[in-house]
């Protein structure tokens, strides 16, 4: 069974930083890109970032561009989003997600507020 595990978000001033994790379990995590997406109050899924699975591809979505920084370690089975410059824009539950499409198996999601 597919198990992903999101932790690392809360409350941030505009301008801060957070960096989340997710946990990967019941699959071979070295074998699978990977993709974090995120979903406004109201809104529906955005993608945010996608990462191939041996961590030398990467691509990000306009919007967090030069803000973002996606990476992984297949050693602990382990992604992570590093979040920098955040603005109240990015406020949402972030998901992390098998595979390179959005609508993959995902975890229970970690909530980023970003509010001064």
């Amino acid at each position: 069974e597919v198990q992903l595990v999101e932790s690392g978000g809360g409350l941030v001033q505009p301008g801060g930083s957070l960096r989340l994790s997710c946990v990967a379990s019941g699959f071979t995590f070295s074998s699978y890109s990977m993709t974090w997406v995120r979903q406004a109050p109201g809104k529906g899924l955005e993608w945010v970032s996608y990462i191939n699975s041996g961590g030398g591809t990467t691509k990000y979505a306009d919007s967090v561009k030069g803000r973002f920084t996606i990476s992984r370690d297949n050693a602990k089975n382990t992604l992570y989003l590093q979040l920098n410059s955040l603005k109240t824009e990015d406020t949402a539950m972030y998901y992390c997600v098998q595979g390179a499409s959005k609508y993959g198996a995902r975890g229970q999601g970690t909530q980023v507020t970003v509010s001064s």
